[in-house]
């Protein structure tokens, strides 16, 4: 068992020699800190010297790594060996940003044909599209793309758009769907024109309800100033399933495929970024896939001390398995990334959010964290007043690019300022000596520092990260993105999970399917639990 490990107790013997330092004599005592504990890499600079470690600690969690055979699982997963082992598929969404002449090797075959080849068929899409050339079915230039899909089919080309809007193009409008509730539907399709929107549906195996529901919806709205046979104009889809995005009317000219050794939280990477490369241009798109491509080439070639993903894994399994956090806040300082915790919280969430062990045992420690966050300086104002003074630890990743896209009168320098200073605090906190002082400077009474004092103490030694890059450009985005993938990579493989399945999110769906036949079919008998029964019976009578 993992916890009855031997790196496993030093690391649980070390916690209670550490627990009760505070980082800020570790500051005092080593000037240092910030050069020992800070790395480069992908244009990337992790500061992640404001942590309650040591360089014991730090040598301590590399031997929990080397002990789990870190490098040879992700060995594995590079060489597309079938690590998902619950569906025997290989995980090879790094093949999807392969830039070298390397093969990729899976059950014997080399996919990086197909890979290329995709690829290239992207690019001339998109290319016709941004330019003119391909036009719907009345001969018009599109000017609008609806891409509709749910869970990573949605989010990430969604979120990346969101990210890299400066680089959008100014005459194509993208707008994703995913909510099956038909009011975000009608609110994207009631302001755009039949003869100048392209539908992108993306969907792994055209099977999911909500996008396929979305998708019908979109096609009758089509419809109703166009036929069916224009259709081939006007549609486009991504899947494994060719034949029934054919069968829809889908040209086979418009059809992506996808390969199922892409998990669908990986699947930007793959042609489920057609959206995306249509948002900002393909040039722009093939950055954002070679900056991944970067930090791939980083976290496969750096020692394991100077290596990021691997840093920043451990230093999550320092605080969730030995320090008790349940939770891990991600605070963006700048807009445009305002959507990455939601993105971080599906791809860390969905991968390691398990209990069974690669040997089909239920584990005794804890697994995946909670991930949660906003964009700053907004959460200043609210939740993170829980961050400073509540007794829960909630480790931090701070983030904050040099240069904006827009600086409007220096609020770059504000927003920068309150990163850093939040972090500060929260490294620092405010002894009751300090606050006594500065109410005695502002002429409090006697009576009023008594009674407010004790509440004004922040006691500090809250962890965080701070990541650091000179602009939010597609290049760095993508080797952002693809930092956080390797980061819960390693974490799957030191807890022993298998980070690439998701069969809670299946049970969903499958009960969904069987409670929507029981909605639409009022004779079919309830047999499910007393409560699910009778909220299925009170939706059947609403329009009694």
């Amino acid at each position: 068992m993992l916890t009855s490990s031997p790196q496993w107790q030093a690391l649980a013997a070390h916690y209670n020699e550490i627990k009760d330092t505070h980082m800020r004599d570790l500051f005092v005592a080593d000037q240092q800190r910030f050069n020992k504990l800070s790395a480069v890499a992908a244009g990337i600079t992790l500061d992640y010297s404001k942590n309650q470690i040591t360089e014991k600690t730090l040598n301590l969690l590399f031997d929990l790594a080397r002990s789990a055979d870190l490098e040879k699982h992700r060995s594995k997963m590079f060489a597309g060996e079938p690590i998902n082992i619950t569906e025997n598929r290989a995980v090879l969404h790094t093949a999807l940003r392969n830039f070298s002449d390397q093969a990729v090797y899976v059950d014997g075959d080399d996919v990086m044909p197909q890979v290329k080849a995709t690829l290239a068929k992207v690019k001339r899409f998109v290319d016709a599209v941004s330019s003119g050339e391909k036009k719907g079915y009345s001969g018009k230039a599109f000017t609008d793309v609806v891409s509709i899909g749910i869970g990573g089919s949605f989010l990430g080309p969604k979120i990346m758009s969101e990210a890299l809007k400066p680089y959008r193009q100014k005459h194509l409008n993208v707008h994703f769907v995913a909510n099956v509730d038909g009011c975000h539907l009608q609110d994207v399709l009631a302001k755009l024109d039949p003869e100048t929107t392209m539908v992108i549906t993306s969907s792994k195996t055209l099977t999911t309800q909500e996008t396929l529901r979305n998708t019908e919806s979109a096609k009758n709205w089509f419809l109703q100033t166009a036929s069916q046979d224009d259709v081939k104009y006007n549609f486009a889809c991504v899947s494994t399933n060719i034949a029934a995005a054919e069968k829809f009317g889908i040209d086979l000219d418009n059809i992506f495929p996808m390969w199922d050794w892409v998990g669908g939280r990986y699947s930007v990477w793959s042609a489920i970024g057609l959206p995306l490369a249509l948002a900002i241009g393909f040039d722009n798109y093939q950055a954002f896939l070679e900056g991944a491509f970067e930090m791939d080439q980083h976290f496969t070639s750096a020692p394991l001390d100077q290596n990021l993903p691997v840093i920043l894994a451990l230093l999550g399994i320092w605080y969730r398995n030995f320090h008790g956090a349940q939770s891990q806040v991600l605070l963006p300082y700048y807009h445009y990334l305002r959507g990455l915790p939601a993105y971080v919280q599906q791809l860390d969430m969905e991968s390691n959010g398990k209990s069974v062990s690669l040997t089909n045992k239920e584990v005794d420690y804890d697994t995946g964290p909670i991930i949660w966050g906003s964009e700053g300086t907004n959460g200043q104002h609210s939740f993170h007043q829980l961050i400073h003074q509540s007794k829960t630890p909630i480790p931090v990743d701070f983030m904050l690019p040099l240069h904006p896209h827009h600086d409007v009168e220096n609020h770059h320098d504000m927003l920068a300022s309150n990163c850093f200073g939040q972090a500060q605090a929260l490294m620092e906190g405010q002894s009751e000596a300090q606050v006594i002082a500065a109410m005695t400077k502002a002429k409090c009474s006697t009576d009023e520092i008594k009674n407010l004092s004790s509440h004004k103490v922040m006691k500090g030694n809250k962890p965080s990260n701070t990541l650091i890059f000179d602009k939010l450009d597609p290049k760095t985005l993508g080797s952002l993105i693809a930092l956080y993938e390797h980061k819960v990579f390693v974490q799957g493989v030191i807890w022993q999970i298998n980070s690439f399945d998701q069969w809670g999110v299946e049970l969903g769906k499958a009960l969904g399917n069987q409670v929507l036949s029981k909605l639409a079919n009022h004779d079919e008998p309830l047999t499910m639990d007393g409560s699910t029964n009778a909220l299925i019976e009170m939706f059947r009578q609403r329009h009694q």
